[in-house]
């Protein structure tokens, strides 16, 4: 899927996001010091299944990467994409077991 969609970092609303027409697509995050915690992904209902989720995932990793921040997948749906894209473990704190 070439990637219509541009990452937006709303800070305010501790949120990654993609703006679809009138609906934003998300990930809920929480930041502390050079750590990052993946809470929640939420794609509307309208564009499940479209492969947004995956690309808003793959979008917010890269940033995470150039920001050099370790990040903890506590979103399942996270977690599921790290599974299935090992190349991206190497963001992932020690210790955590993507199994």
């Amino acid at each position: 899927m070439d990637s219509d969609y541009l990452l937006i970092d709303n800070a305010e609303a501790k949120e990654f996001q993609f703006s679809i027409g009138e609906s934003i697509a998300k990930i809920e995050y929480i930041k502390a010091k050079e750590k990052i915690y993946l809470t929640h992904t939420e794609v509307p209902r309208d564009y499940e299944g479209k492969g947004i989720g995956s690309e808003l995932i793959k979008q917010a990793l890269e940033y995470i990467k150039v920001r050099d921040l370790t990040l903890i997948p506590l979103c399942p749906f996270v977690a599921m994409y790290i599974k299935r894209h090992p190349e991206w473990k190497t963001l992932v704190l020690k210790g955590i077991n993507i199994a």
